[in-house]
């Protein structure tokens, strides 16, 4: 038997199911006062970034605006440059970070045949990438093997999006904020 050590998983495996979350988890998330705890590393005036619980590698994040829209057209004009604009910071400070080869970003709209579990409020995912990084455990295995603790991804992450431009960091705790123009 093949076996894969993960210790960081038991707080996933042993949570309360519902995870205290009432309604559409990109919305209730935001909301809360403990931005570490629900792994939100920055926010803008109209969206914010959070790292995915299920990460493809690393730094797997998505740029959420906080409308809750499942179409892209229906975003306002403001809504729609600070999400770019927050995502460029992702980009930013994810080169920081992870110094990643490349990236993935994609934008999960429209309802569940985009491949999200969250099929009514438009997201766009940003996965870093290396060289090498796709190996045989998902090809053969049906496996996906993370190679860090989302703890540990959330500091890294953090602390590159406070050294950015416009940002502010209001502590460890709390998600670096920006104020675009």
């Amino acid at each position: 038997m093949d076996q894969l050590f993960a210790p960081w998983r038991i707080e996933w495996v042993t949570r309360d199911g519902d995870d205290d979350i009432d309604g559409c988890p990109f919305c209730v998330l935001p909301a809360r006062d403990d931005d570490r705890a629900s792994r939100i590393v920055a926010r803008s005036d109209h969206a914010f970034v959070i790292l995915n619980n299920y990460p493809y590698n690393p730094g797997h994040v998505m740029v959420i605006p906080y409308a809750h829209e499942r179409r892209y057209g229906a975003l306002d004009d403001a809504t729609l440059l600070d999400h770019a604009r927050l995502k460029q910071r992702t980009f930013d400070a994810m080169d920081r970070a992870f110094e990643p080869d490349a990236y993935n970003a994609g934008l999960n709209l429209g309802g569940g045949a985009a491949g999200g579990s969250i099929d009514d409020h438009l997201h766009t995912h940003v996965v870093p990438r290396w060289e090498g990084d796709t190996n045989f455990m998902p090809v053969v295995a049906d496996t996906s093997v993370i190679v860090e603790a989302v703890d540990e991804t959330y500091a890294r992450l953090h602390d590159a999006f406070a050294e950015l431009p416009e940002a502010t960091a209001p502590g460890d705790d709390s998600a670096v904020q920006f104020a675009f123009d």
